[in-house]
């Protein structure tokens, strides 16, 4: 098995989708054999793809806010492993950003994965990555957030944070009033 600093050059010059991917590859990660939070979510979106940076948009400033995290602790490649289960940005669809592409998980996961022995917490972000790592979980992102006792407290899924899902939040009050305060609570003893 490589080392992670090898597998991640590799990762980073990959080209299998490109082909299908408008803006072209730009894989967009963050790890490192020490972290203990991994966040798994869904794939670049477009202003991802542009600055290189996990997060680097309104969907990243909830998340940081739902983990009760600052950028420098949340960018911390040391701490936090940042994992979509797609790497680059695969394009805009009629209600939103299209799914990840499979080819990423299928070629790199893996062992990506394989090199993060202390990983204390998970965060499953969206359905796609729900699929993958919680295949046991509802199929319906609602049903499996709100079975996140089962899961806790090493994994948690979580829908999006995109601000399309203000409704979902309105609808589903129970998940900031509950659920997020016992999150910030568990990211801050994982921290320490």
């Amino acid at each position: 098995m490589p080392s992670l600093p090898t597998l991640l050059k590799s990762v980073r010059a990959c080209t299998i989708c490109s082909a299908h991917l408008p803006l072209g590859p730009r894989p967009v990660l963050q790890l490192s054999v020490s972290v203990r939070i991994l966040i798994v979510g869904q794939a670049p979106g477009r202003k991802v793809h542009e600055s290189g940076v996990p997060f680097d948009d309104a969907s990243g400033d909830r998340l940081r806010a739902w983990l009760g995290m600052s950028s420098t602790e949340f960018y911390d490649s040391k701490q936090v492993a940042i994992l979509p289960m797609g790497f680059c940005f695969p394009g805009t669809g009629r209600s939103g950003d299209l799914p990840p592409r499979k080819e990423c998980a299928l070629a790199w996961r893996t062992e990506l994965l394989s090199h993060l022995k202390n990983v204390q917490l998970t965060l499953v972000i969206g359905q796609y990555a729900m699929q993958f790592h919680m295949p046991e979980s509802p199929a319906n992102v609602t049903d499996a957030v709100r079975t996140w006792r089962d899961f806790w407290p090493t994994v948690v899924p979580l829908p999006h944070p995109s601000p399309r899902n203000n409704i979902w939040l309105k609808r589903n009050s129970w998940f900031e009033q509950e659920l997020i305060p016992l999150l910030q609570t568990q990211v801050r003893a994982v921290l320490r």
